[in-house]
């Protein structure tokens, strides 16, 4: 089961961030938009925060469409209402594409890839 993970900055401002945190709590994100996530295939969506940088964990299964969340997410004006919303506290990084929110991450350590490497070294195995 893939995981995705993305990056993105919020405004450098306590108050716009405190705002942002509260527009993500349970039951005041709008059902329209967890609704949308589910209907895209999406089994779990985290966000985490460290000053104003963000990171999202998407959990999503093997064959995951995220071009077609994409479109159905231009096509659906309460997710547009809801983009729009989240654009006033949010900022791109600098390496962001043109139009680009939430840039992916690229993965670089996995303990259990190292841990299997270390096995197969013990057992005088080359990779």
């Amino acid at each position: 089961m893939p995981r995705l993970c993305y990056a993105l900055d919020l405004r450098d401002d306590a108050a716009a961030i405190a705002e942002y945190e509260n527009w993500h709590r349970p039951g005041v994100v709008w059902p329209e938009i967890v609704a949308s996530i589910r209907a895209a295939g999406i089994e779990d969506m985290e966000i985490f925060r460290t000053g104003n940088r963000l990171v999202m964990v998407v959990q999503v299964p093997d064959g995951y469409d995220a071009a077609g969340k994409q479109a159905a997410d231009a096509a659906d004006p309460r997710v547009q209402a809801w983009e729009r919303l989240m654009d006033r506290y949010q900022q791109r990084l600098p390496w962001a594409r043109p139009g680009e929110k939430w840039v992916p991450m690229r993965g670089i350590f996995s303990l259990v890839e190292a841990w299997a490497a270390c096995d197969a070294a013990e057992r005088g195995e080359r990779r």
